[in-house]
């Protein structure tokens, strides 16, 4: 029993949440292709498979998958490491709050609800 942590859950929310972004973004890009940006088409498809690999890999977490965890631990940080060299250089990058706390500080909060010594119990267990 003391192996129980609702911690998974958590992160199930955390990575919907990040999945509904990247498919809000990856939808957002097709205009652009209908005004001559024809790249555009292609990084919002990007973005949407990569939406549906988030959400294969939330379900996976909630089910309590070690794989999944592994590779969700990996993607956010990935993802926080991204986001910190789009922060550092001058790309014309946007840097408000929301962009931070998006790009981040969710992954940074999935990544510390995945991580420990409880967590891979829980994962061990399941």
């Amino acid at each position: 029993m003391n192996n129980q942590t609702s911690r998974p859950e958590i992160a199930f929310v955390l990575l919907l949440m990040q999945a509904t972004f990247w498919m809000i973004a990856g939808l957002s890009a097709f205009p652009f292709a209908l005004a001559g940006e024809f790249f555009m088409i292609t990084l919002g498809l990007l973005s949407l498979v990569l939406a549906g690999v988030v959400l294969l890999l939330a379900l996976g977490v909630v089910m309590r998958n070690q794989r999944a965890r592994t590779w969700a631990i990996r993607l956010e940080w990935l993802t926080v490491v991204g986001s910190l060299l789009l922060v550092a250089l001058p790309i014309g990058a946007n840097h408000g709050p929301v962009s931070l706390m998006v790009n981040i500080v969710l992954p940074a909060a999935v990544i510390w609800l995945l991580r420990g010594k409880k967590m891979k119990a829980a994962f061990a267990t399941a």
